[in-house]
């Protein structure tokens, strides 16, 4: 399976933990006005945005868990379910939030089952979206079709060391790539 399609992204986008706080505070302060009464994180990233805005408006967390990845691999097509919904969503007014909407699934999956479990209203939000993401969460607080490079994703610790993530060095090789092939193109 491959993974997401890295070669229509447009440049980078480098989220540092300090830009990551900002925008998180933006996020909590749109849905500030949702009123929701508990928050819902899309783990496994979205977790960290999401616990952020819970703790920045005293409510409630409630993870699940769902991905197109094994083992940090894409091995599925569409997200599978990992960790259900729980009973305690049903009557409340939920904030759901992850890190980024790339075709908006995830996001709409996660949401329309929300509602199956009888959450009062559902309100999607994300750190990042692209503007191909359908439907794109009500809450963005940063629209971008780069390829995003978030500080929790640059380095994995794999055989005793840190090192750069793979998946984002080949997204990087591929841009490079496309902007040699574009440029040769141009020089034509």
């Amino acid at each position: 399976m491959r993974s997401y399609d890295y070669g229509k992204r447009e440049g980078t986008e480098e989220i540092s933990w300090e830009r990551f706080a900002r925008l998180v505070s933006e996020i909590a302060e749109r849905l500030a006005g949702a009123n929701a009464d508990a928050v819902v994180g899309i783990a496994r990233a979205g977790l960290l945005p999401a616990t952020a805005v819970a703790c920045a408006l005293r409510l409630d967390l409630f993870p699940i868990a769902m991905s197109r990845r094994e083992s940090d691999r894409v091995v599925h097509e569409k997200p599978v379910w990992k960790a259900a919904i729980p009973d305690a969503v049903r009557g409340r007014k939920i904030a759901l939030v992850d890190e980024i909407t790339d075709s908006g699934e995830t996001l709409r999956t996660a949401r329309d089952a929300l509602r199956e479990a009888g959450a009062a209203s559902v309100v999607t939000a994300c750190l990042v979206s692209h503007t191909w993401a359908d439907p794109p969460p009500d809450v963005a607080a940063l629209v971008t079709d780069a390829l995003v490079l978030f500080p929790w994703d640059r380095r994995v610790f794999q055989q005793g060391e840190w090192r750069p993530h793979p998946e984002l060095e080949e997204a990087l090789r591929l841009q490079s790539e496309r902007r040699r092939d574009t440029e040769r193109n141009d020089e034509s």
